[in-house]
């Protein structure tokens, strides 16, 4: 096979290990024409972006317009590993970060992945990969960081189903058995070019099985993107790994901190999660106990055949006895997978193959949420869902929500082409997922994602709109992950005021909310979705799983903690302070862990807000997150609901039919989501409409000038005399001999040349300031930069008119003049003409 590959361009470098976490360079590559460029990382992108998940935001910023489109050419896929990633000592140091526009939501999305590219990609010499363009055909890029070449070739025989890919091309550029773990693979498979929702699948090679894993990364249609390009697949083969190949700055330190973790894990968690024999599987139990399990399109939280998918009948299915970390060092060793497994459908039937999982995420959503309690079909929608490139969370929920339609009378076997979408049918499930792959009938419509799904629908007359909205659960565009939210408003939150759509990993905070009762009032739930969501994006900044956070505990943890404290996990966010501090030499507390997240986090909202979202609008979620649609709904859970009326509303619910007490909780339950919403925008210090202020721009030191002008235009003239009063009153705060060294240390700046094509406004001054580099054109009526622009009109008594140029340009630029030197401006760019 390998002799009938056909190489297209080659490009030499100098293979190189990180030192202190860091290569200080990243590579892109420009499929359209096959060209590769290095780029350097200086300081103050490391300062403000960290790495992983910062990187790819920033990158993806720098490649895009706002109308961009997922499948334009300049639409980047971006990999990148972050400082901690590859260190061997702790558990969980192993991911990578997928960053690119998603086709599902058209906003960036982001993925934390396993398997072994992202830490081999940094052992070669690299901190982000940066892809970028279109191939004419289909293509391999090679990253050999042994040899310090990198190839871009056509590989016409190979296998675009993962499960094979990755065997093959593992085979091809190992140079022998031992260094078969050197090698790994990102593929997509064959649907992921036939629907929004590819998933990427990243290789690590199991000595013990003598088989190569799969990781994904699921979430966002990221897969999708790389199939569009006309990517088979990426192949990175590294130097032999070794536990010191970060060149970190107190190896010591970080040992120290693995040690105490490796015991936790050995010492209690068979009494905690039993992650180490059922993984993530574990709380499909606890989840049904607790009415949170998503039963058929989340109508339901549990089921009474729910035991045929827990944790005890995975301990069963999943082969014990074999370490099964994603990454060296990994003692959680959560990535289960069932050996020898018998397919029963599609190309594949009657193979015996390894499947790796399921996860609680694919046994709930391609489970239980559709009807489904039989392990062997979990299992077989799992391995396919790998091997085709199809993100399971996003197909569970677009099933789940079909099953509900064909309940309904929204469909029927002539609109779905004969498949029998009614509940439990697991052979139809699959058979929807193989058409998926063909690219034909009804899967070929199922694979467009449930936004679309309910428009599709509602436009043939099939269903009305408003209940298809009612029902389908995504929010701006991306499916919700698999736990139903309807009695935890702090979930709710969790979910749909996240940065990238209703996904778990920024807030999975329903245990504390509805179980333990921990955040009672708006200003606790508030504070729960500002620290919790920051936190868990310095994961994505680091490459670090989350699990070994706080799936695992010291066993005095809630004993002597508070509750809050206890669920923030002190002594592991020390570790994370140690590991941090040991492998960059740089010294942070657990604050500051915060605000570096927090600088990335408000950055990825203002660049949603480029794209056309990130604000109040999109962050609402379908009733069926909130509440009960349907009469069904309501009086499976009549006596609960009856007591809220009560107890929440001082309603009796005698004497009322079902549907006025389902009319009293939409309305209470919908009021009371928008004092959340109200009172989580404050905490993260965001506009009433989901903005971040120019204030916390200021504080987080990502005022921009084209972040502050992305801001600007949205901004109502009662929240900039807020945000001119806020400014105005930390103006007096200031100790007056700060303000008079800011004045002496003021210096003169030099004059930029050229004025934006569409602004058409030339300038007047001979000097301009320029405090920082950057890649806009300032705007500079009186010689002013674009942040001196925005101070003056804060200062102002009246509010500074607001001027938006037309959007027939990609930047968004604001203009704040006032009338009569907006006069000026035009008379002396007149005086000057006529001198030249």
């Amino acid at each position: 096979m390998k002799a009938a590959h056909k190489v297209l361009a080659v490009y030499a470098f100098t293979p190189s290990l990180p030192q202190k976490g860091y290569n200080n360079r990243s590579l892109h590559i420009d499929l359209s024409t096959l060209k590769f460029t290095e780029k350097k990382i200086d300081e103050a992108t490391k300062r403000t972006f960290t790495g992983g998940r910062g990187f790819g935001l920033k990158y993806l910023w720098d490649a895009i317009k706002p109308t961009t489109k997922w499948n334009d050419p300049e639409n980047d896929i971006i990999i990148s590993p972050g400082p901690i990633c590859g260190i061997t000592q702790y558990p969980g140091a192993g991911k990578s970060l997928v960053v690119a526009l998603s086709p599902i939501t058209n906003i960036p999305i982001d993925s934390n992945v396993g398997g072994y590219f992202g830490p081999l990609m940094k052992f070669s010499g690299f901190d982000a990969l940066e892809i970028q363009g279109k191939a004419k055909e289909d293509v391999i890029i090679v990253l050999d960081g042994v040899k310090g070449k990198i190839t871009i070739e056509t590989a016409p025989q190979e296998s675009l189903d993962s499960h094979i890919a990755a065997e093959q091309f593992t085979h091809q550029y190992a140079t022998d058995e031992a260094d078969l773990r050197n090698v790994s693979v990102v593929s997509a498979g064959a649907a992921a070019a036939h629907s929004l929702i590819g998933c990427l699948n990243f290789s690590y090679y199991d000595v013990r099985r003598k088989v190569t894993r799969l990781k994904q990364a699921g979430r966002g249609g990221i897969g999708t993107v790389f199939r569009d390009k006309k990517i088979k697949a990426l192949i990175v083969h590294g130097p032999q790994v070794k536990g010191d190949m970060n060149h970190p700055a107190d190896l010591g330190r970080i040992q120290r901190a693995g040690v105490k973790l490796h015991k936790e894990m050995h010492d209690f968690d068979d009494k905690m999660c039993t992650m180490r024999k059922v993984g993530t599987t574990n709380i499909v139990s606890v989840m049904d106990a607790y009415d949170l399990l998503p039963v058929m399109n989340f109508q339901y939280g549990s089921h009474p055949d729910t035991k045929n998918i827990d944790k005890t009948m995975w301990l069963k299915q999943f082969t014990q006895g074999i370490p099964d970390g994603c990454w060296y060092g990994c003692s959680m060793a959560c990535a289960h997978g069932v050996d020898e497994f018998a397919l029963r459908t599609g190309p594949y039937k009657g193979h015996q193959v390894i499947v790796d999982g399921p996860e609680y995420e694919t046994a709930a959503g391609c489970g239980s949420n559709c009807g489904i309690f039989d392990p062997l079909w979990v299992i077989e929608c799992n391995f396919y869902c790998d091997t085709y490139g199809i993100d399971t969370i996003s197909f569970g929920t677009i099933t789940g929500f079909i099953m509900e339609c064909w309940q309904r009378g929204i469909l029927n076997a002539e609109r779905t082409g004969g498949l029998d979408m009614s509940w439990g049918k697991g052979e139809s499930q699959l058979e929807l997922m193989h058409q998926m792959a063909r690219g034909e009938g009804f899967g070929l419509i199922a694979g467009q994602g449930v936004q679309r799904l309910k428009k599709i629908f509602s436009d043939k007359g099939w269903g009305d709109y408003a209940f298809l909205n009612d029902i389908g659960l995504e929010g701006k565009g991306l499916e919700q992950s698999e736990y139903m939210s309807k009695e935890s408003l702090a979930q709710q939150g969790g979910y749909y005021l996240t940065n990238k759509g209703p996904q778990h990993d920024e807030a999975w905070v329903i245990f504390m909310d509805m179980v333990n009762n921990q955040i009672p009032t708006f200003e606790d739930k508030a504070e729960a979705l500002y620290y919790f969501p920051m936190f868990r994006t310095w994961f994505g900044l680091n490459g670090l799983c989350k699990l070994p956070w706080n799936d695992i505990e010291p066993g005095d943890n809630r004993t002597k903690n508070a509750p809050m404290d206890a669920a923030k996990v002190p002594e592991h966010v020390q570790n994370y302070v140690d590991l941090f501090s040991g492998v960059t030499g740089r010294e942070i507390t657990k604050e500051e862990i915060i605000k570096m997240s927090e600088r990335v986090y408000q950055f990825q909202r203002v660049f949603d807000l480029r794209m056309g979202k990130g604000t109040r609008k999109y962050d609402q979620p379908p009733y069926r997150a909130m509440g009960p649609v349907t009469r069904e709904e309501y009086e499976s859970r009549q006596e609960r609901y009856d007591k809220q009326l009560l107890d929440w509303m001082q309603i009796d619910p005698v004497g009322k039919s079902t549907e006025e007490k389902m009319a009293l909780h939409r309305k209470y339950r919908e009021d009371r989501y928008q004092k959340l919403v109200d009172a989580v925008y404050k905490r993260r210090g965001w506009t009433s409409n989901g903005i971040p202020t120019l204030e916390t721009l200021k504080r987080n030191g990502i005022d921009f000038p084209e972040v502050v002008a992305t801001v600007l235009p949205h901004l109502s003239e009662t929240e900039v005399r807020e945000v001119r009063a806020a400014y105005v009153t930390s103006k007096k705060a200031e100790p007056k001999e700060n303000q008079k060294s800011k004045a002496k240390d003021k210096k003169p700046v030099a004059k930029k040349k050229a004025v934006a094509k569409k602004q058409k406004i030339k300038t007047t001054a001979k000097k301009a300031a320029v405090k920082k580099k950057t890649t806009t054109k300032n705007l500079k009526p009186k010689a002013k930069s674009k942040k001196a622009l925005v101070k003056k009109a804060l200062m102002r008594k009246k509010p500074a008119k607001k001027v938006i140029a037309k959007k027939k340009t990609a930047k968004k630029v604001v203009k704040k003049i006032k009338p009569k030197a907006k006069k000026t401006v035009k008379k002396a760019t007149t005086r000057k003409s006529k001198k030249k």
